[in-house]
Parts: structure tokens; C-alpha cells; sequence
């Protein structure tokens, strides 16, 4: 697993899944924000969310480049980020082989076999900063600290232009919590 997952054509295929209810969509659509509008890439999102949106699996679909994309879904992420069990079991088949896989590490138990993943406290960390509404985030600045897929300063302007301004503070800190996790080796 390498830290560098950016294909020579400058083209990244990311999954951020989870249950109904964790952000993911919002996770999602903030990272194709940052990427398309501050840092001036290409992006696609899309979302997958039937059902799922009462607590079964759910994902949100980015694509970034720095080029022209010219397929817009994600069938095999080069980084897939895992939040709750049930997406973990649905989605992990799908990741490229010597891709990233980051787990929240409260909320997903991969088999002992499982071991080359980031495993990332994230819903402690947002406890820590007193609401757990904000683990997306959290999961947010990690990934952008492993893959360096978007800038921390469009993720920050994502965020500044798309959360309520009474949550601004807080999500601007979960970010940079998830970063400098991100960027301290854990």
C-alpha cells in the first residue's frame, strides 16, 4: 500500500462508504468541491444511497484528475475509505489491488488476515472535539493528509462555502485533526 496512489495520468478513483447517516455524501461532495473549484482539477461525484440512507451500506464516488475524465464511476477505487462494518464487507473486493484502504478503526474489524490498512480512531478523534457529527471530516483530512488528492486550502474554502456558518469552527478543526493525523505516521 503506498502512500502515493496517483496513477501517472493523474487520475484518482476514491470511495468513502458508510452507514446512511455518517456524512458520507457530504464527505464526498465536499473533496469533489475542493477539487474541482479551489484547486482547479477535474472531478466527478456521484452517490450511492437507496435504502441505504435508514443505516446499510453506503458510498460517495469521487473522481479526480488533473486531465480530462473520461468515465465517470468508480468500479475500482485506488482509495477506499470504510466508516461502518457492513461497507466494509460490501466494498472491499472492490478496492485496487495495492491501493489504500483507511478503516475507522471503532467501527470496522477486517479479518486478522487484513493487514495492510490505516486504521483511523475517527469517531473518538470527534468526540475529543466534543461532537461526533463530524467524523466525516475527520475521515476527510486524513485522506487528504495520505493522498495529498486535494489542497488543505480548497478542502478549507469546501468547507467555509457549504457548512452552516455555526459549524464552520468545528468542521475546520476536524479537518485539520484528520490532516495532522494524517501527516504525524499514525
Amino acid at each position: 500500500m503506498s502512500s502515493d496512489t496517483t496513477p501517472a495520468n493523474g487520475l484518482m478513483q476514491i470511495r468513502i462508504s458508510g452507514a446512511g447517516g455518517q456524512g458520507i455524501v457530504l464527505a464526498g461532495m465536499l473533496l469533489g468541491k475542493a477539487a474541482s473549484l479551489y484547486d482547479q482539477k477535474e472531478a466527478v461525484f456521484t452517490q450511492s444511497y437507496g435504502p441505504e440512507a435508514r443505516g446499510g451500506a453506503s458510498c460517495a464516488d469521487i473522481v479526480v484528475s488533473s486531465g480530462t475524465i473520461d468515465y465517470p464511476l468508480v468500479e475500482a477505487p485506488d482509495v477506499l475509505v470504510v466508516l461502518f462494518q457492513e461497507a466494509y464487507l460490501k466494498y472491499r473486493p472492490t478496492l485496487t489491488p495495492g491501493g489504500i484502504l483507511i478503516i475507522e478503526s471503532d467501527l470496522v474489524k477486517p479479518p486478522d488476515t487484513e493487514t495492510d490498512h490505516l486504521a483511523l480512531p475517527a469517531t473518538a478523534l470527534a468526540d475529543e472535539l466534543g461532537r461526533r457529527i463530524v467524523t466525516n471530516v475527520i475521515v476527510l483530512g486524513y485522506l487528504i493528509g495520505k493522498t495529498d488528492v486535494v489542497s488543505m486550502d480548497a478542502a478549507k474554502q469546501a468547507i467555509e462555502t457549504t457548512v452552516k456558518p455555526r459549524t464552520l469552527d468545528l468542521n475546520l478543526r476536524a479537518l485539520d485533526a484528520g490532516y495532522d493525523r494524517a501527516k504525524s505516521g499514525a
